[in-house]
């Protein structure tokens, strides 16, 4: 089994691909206050583009 990619301990079935419930929690903490980035071609102008386009989410009635 791959290793823990937080602490670098061997990673378990349960919580793959981390080796447990509190490495999995510092993940989820680091994408949820943006600590990661997934690279793209995009300006930021283009990324806060106020949803015009197909991803709005507008509702009514």
């Amino acid at each position: 089994m791959a290793k823990c990619p937080i602490c670098e301990k061997a990673g378990t079935v349960e919580y793959r691909p981390f080796c447990s419930k509190r490495c999995a929690n510092i993940d989820l903490g680091r994408w949820l206050k943006e600590g990661y980035r997934v690279e793209t071609d995009e300006t930021p102008a283009e990324d806060e583009g106020g949803g015009t386009g197909s991803g709005s989410t507008s509702q009514t009635g």
